[in-house]
């Protein structure tokens, strides 16, 4: 799938979105065994940023999605955190391509 990049290091998965719609231009999830590890991204507002990647660290990708997917931001139809949704759903769709 184009829309993510998938680089795999010592047993995690790197992955590698670039956003639309956001202020956002970037973001990396290390992800392990379907848990996130860590968050990091490129542009938007820090301190909210920040505080969702403290908060989703350790927690199921299949969770984030359920509880971050469709969030707006002011007047627009998305947000950083539900780009952060589609980056994990692209991932979970990469995964399972490759599986088959």
């Amino acid at each position: 799938m184009s829309e993510v990049n998938i680089k795999e290091v010592n047993g995690v998965d790197i992955v590698q979105y670039q956003p639309k719609g956001v202020c956002s231009k970037m973001m990396q999830i290390r992800i392990k065994d379907n848990i996130i590890e860590d968050f990091e991204f490129v542009g938007g507002c820090n301190g909210n940023l920040s505080g969702i990647g403290m908060l989703i660290r350790g927690m199921n990708i299949n969770e984030v999605i359920s509880r971050l997917q469709g969030l707006p931001c002011g007047s627009r139809p998305t947000s950083c955190p539900d780009q952060l949704t589609k980056a994990l759903a692209a991932y979970i769709e990469a995964k399972q391509t490759v599986n088959a």
